[in-house]
């Protein structure tokens, strides 16, 4: 579409032209407005960028074409837009010869992934979600690498917002997913992310740069640094000390042992949400390259310095103190911990912190080790346990209650990333991955009563599935049905169990769930859930442990679906327009 061609097509003579104001021919891919004004020949797609509406019904006046669907005007010469939310309107070519006027045929670029990064750039910085839309299917049409625009949005969002945010996790989780979705579902999560990105950065202050000390202490001090002035929330120093660290060259996996080290001098702070988002940072690195890391990993420093720790909530300190018991506890497992040993139970540590005493919980703890779990390993168990809470969150609870369930969840599916990139990398020995997990427990522990009572798991006791389709096609088609209708939270478990039990491809059933959280307004937290589960499914794989993981994320989303779909029209729109349709004409004449 954006090739350039040298092919011209007869419009008119020029007194035809003179005569008439306008005329409209049929070029390769869409109709073509020529235009006589002042003297001048003007060629462009006669099709309004915003909704698709026939141009050639708008008016002319002082070098200025205003369509009259929805007042959208534009600079006839060069098709810019006087209002940014319509997007500018392609020209092409014009050629008189011989008193005949001639246009080319196809509106091109001679680089049309710049031209859309440009795009792209112009989308996030006034947060025109059309234009948005647009560009990522322009850079995807132009072979641009799906992580090449990650990289754009996400150097956009850590520039252009004082810290990380939601936007930059939303993207950073959709990226993730990008190997196992189908085209048309990686260019929706693109366009997701992007628009995600560009509205958390509307309004706000850029970011402003620091620079690393002109020394280069051990790695060991940086980490108490950071920890220090985590503690007493200095800004400034921790983001120079983080950036001292960068610059001294230290692998992800110190860095990330630094971090998690003073992410946890607050007890499951912001409710998870500091931890995730640290990950997150992490993660997008991963996907954009660590040359990066100066201009992303600082941006993660302002929530941890600033985050609110559950220490200072009553629950935590009544009517049993678990920070103190935490406190006492991790240092004391820290010296068990040692290489791991190929231990494996992690779905019976994983039941045993389900319970409801805390020191059991500890005792559990300490046992696994003992045993040779590495930090790795009771991480993955706190997030299957954490899992189960979703998948058995009882119906009667409030509805607000999922994001409890939800949080330990996404907290303790980024616990166990951190403590997989970590590895043995830890300085100081293993005192911080024992805090961190022990925080993670007991924030299961608190949320006990979600599962009070529970729900049952599908396929459990006499509920055998055998009333479900059993073709996969259809199963999923029907679970996307029911993900269209309010409280069939059930009703998609029982579907989402079906289809794994009979051994059909995980890969797909993902897909569909992928779909069903793309086609919506999703909130921040839906993203969240989709993305930890499938990070947790695949470290089960095909199993019962696995199923429960997606069970628990269908359950969610089930409850918090459907929404009004507001951002999908606009993807909609957006591709139609790229294709060539006519909005103005409905769907069917695309």
């Amino acid at each position: 579409m954006d090739a350039p061609n040298d092919e011209f097509v007869l419009v008119g003579s020029l007194e035809e032209l003179k005569e008439k104001g306008r005329l409209v021919v049929q070029g390769d891919h869409r109709p073509i407005l020529v235009i006589y004004d002042r003297g001048r020949v003007f060629a462009l797609d006669n099709r309004c960028p915003h909704m698709g509406f026939p141009l050639e019904r708008g008016t002319v006046e002082d070098g200025i074409l205003t369509c009259h669907w929805h007042h959208a005007r534009f600079d006839l010469e060069s098709g810019c837009t006087f209002d940014l939310w319509a997007d500018d309107v392609p020209s092409c070519a014009v050629e008189l010869r011989n008193g005949d006027v001639w246009v080319a045929t196809t509106f091109g670029h001679s680089d049309p992934a710049a031209h859309w990064h440009q795009r792209l750039a112009d989308g996030l910085a006034h947060d025109l979600g059309l234009v948005i839309a647009k560009a990522v299917h322009g850079l995807l049409a132009a072979d641009v690498p799906a992580a090449d625009i990650v990289r754009q949005v996400a150097l956009f969002g850590a520039q252009n917002r004082d810290g990380w945010g939601v936007g930059l996790t939303i993207l950073t989780a959709l990226a993730n997913l990008l190997p196992i979705l189908p085209e048309d579902e990686a260019w929706l999560a693109l366009f997701h992310g992007a628009r995600r990105v560009a509205e958390d950065c509307e309004g706000e202050a850029p970011r402003r740069e620091r620079a690393p000390l002109g020394s280069r202490p051990e790695p060991a001090t940086l980490k108490r640094w950071l920890r220090l002035w985590t503690n007493v929330r200095h800004r400034e120093a921790a983001e120079r000390t983080l950036l001292t660290a960068i610059a001294a060259g230290l692998s992800p996996s110190v860095l990330a042992d630094a971090l998690l080290s003073a992410g946890t001098e607050r007890a499951f702070a912001d409710t998870g949400h500091s931890l995730d988002f640290t990950n997150k940072a992490f993660e997008c690195l991963d996907l954009i390259g660590w040359e990066h890391a100066s201009a992303v990993l600082p941006t993660i420093v302002a929530q941890m310095v600033t985050a609110r720790g559950a220490e200072e909530s009553t629950a935590w300190r009544q009517p049993v103190d678990l920070v103190a018991l935490c406190d006492e506890s991790a240092s004391q497992m820290g010296q068990l911990l040692a290489a791991g040993r190929g231990w494996s139970n992690h779905a019976s540590l994983a039941r045993e912190l389900l319970g409801d005493d805390p020191a059991k919980i500890i005792d559990a703890l300490k046992a696994a080790i003992r045993a040779g779990a590495a930090p790795a390993d009771l991480g993955q168990s706190l997030a299957y346990g954490a899992a189960l809470r979703v998948a058995r969150f009882g119906n009667a609870n409030e509805h607000a209650d999922w994001e409890t369930a939800h949080h330990v969840f996404t907290h303790a599916n980024a616990l166990h990333q951190m403590l997989t990139r970590i590895g043995n990398a830890g300085i100081g020995g293993h005192v911080t991955a024992i805090r961190a997990i022990m925080h993670g427990a007991m924030a299961l522990y608190l949320a006990r009563y979600l599962n009070v009572p529970p729900a049952r798991l599908p396929g459990e006791g006499n509920d055998q599935l055998d009333d479900l389709p059993a073709d996969e096609e259809t199963i999923r088609t029907a679970l996307l049905d029911a993900l269209d209708r309010q409280q069939q939270v059930d009703l998609a478990a029982r579907l989402v169990a079906r289809h794994l039990t009979l051994g059909h491809p995980p890969q797909a059933l993902i897909g569909t769930l992928a779909l069903a959280v793309l086609r919506e307004d999703a909130g921040f937290h839906a993203y969240q859930m989709l993305e930890a589960g499938v990070r947790q499914f695949a470290a089960w794989g095909n199993t019962g442990e696995g199923r429960h993981v997606l069970i628990a994320v269908v359950r969610y989303l089930a409850a918090h679906s459907p929404t009004e779909r507001g951002t999908l029209q606009t993807a909609d729109i957006a591709r139609r327009l790229m294709r060539g349709g006519e909005v103005h004409q409905g769907a069917e004449a695309s």
